[in-house]
């Protein structure tokens, strides 16, 4: 017996490129903060950048912590 397939919705995201100074391409999603990798060739960053969405949106599903407070402690060193 077959395993029923889940329908998986394909998105499409603007994937930003840029070289930096050593010559490595730096890739990042303006739409997912923090979505960002970089590789010495654009064949070796067109995976990463799949790769990397799919963990960006992954960790947007995940459960959030929610915010309780904000402390100042004062240690003696």
């Amino acid at each position: 017996m077959r395993k029923p397939q889940l329908k998986r919705k394909v998105r499409q995201f603007t994937v930003v490129i840029e070289q930096d100074e050593d010559g490595y391409y730096v890739a990042s999603v303006p739409s997912l903060p923090s979505c960002y990798t970089q590789a010495r060739s654009l064949a070796e960053l067109s995976p990463r950048i799949r790769e990397v969405i799919s963990l960006c949106l992954a960790e947007q599903d995940a459960p959030r912590m929610k915010f309780v407070a904000l402390e100042q402690v004062e240690v003696s060193a």
